[in-house]
């Protein structure tokens, strides 16, 4: 069971990152067109970054624990065979801590009718493209959906283990 438990906490990390993705992009998206800030000049375009998990679990680890807690029931459960030293992949789980706002420049637009424009009618306006930020919270969307489609496989698991 604990495996289980192990794959939807770390889903529910993904799902906590891919929302947190999803609502700078949509801060992003509302604020394509605002060329004054109360921190002064135009908005900048802010990214999540998402990093690993330093909390490191190789995988022959996790197995030796899922394999000892299998061995508590039955002890033909225990695997026959020593693990190899190709099985040393990591499992690792992602965070989101930083949100960080772009280096960029800023687009020049002329419009000497805005009330922000310079003596030329150049208006300094937000480093966005609107279609980087759909294409970016479409793939946020499809990772949080992935993410609820494990959730959803590890409790079917859940459930037919109890059902055994």
């Amino acid at each position: 069971m604990g495996g289980i438990l192990n794959a939807i906490e770390i889903s529910s990390r993904g799902l906590s990152a891919q929302r947190a993705k999803m609502n700078v992009i949509a801060q992003n998206m509302a604020n394509a067109e605002t060329t004054e800030t109360a921190e002064g000049g135009p908005y900048r375009r802010k990214r999540v970054i998402i990093s690993e998990d330093k909390q490191r679990v190789s995988f022959k680890s996790a197995l030796g624990k899922a394999s000892t807690a299998l061995a508590r029931t039955h002890s033909g459960h225990r695997y026959g065979r020593t693990l190899s030293a190709q099985n040393k992949s990591e499992v690792n789980s992602v965070d989101h801590k930083e949100i960080e706002e772009s280096k960029d420049g800023y687009r020049l637009v002329h419009d000497p009718t805005h009330p922000n424009a310079d003596e030329e009618g150049f208006v300094k306006m937000p480093n966005i493209d609107v279609i980087t930020e759909m294409v970016d919270m479409m793939t946020a969307s499809r990772a949080y959906e992935a993410n609820t489609s494990v959730i959803s496989a590890a409790k079917k698991m859940a459930n037919d283990a109890l059902d055994i």
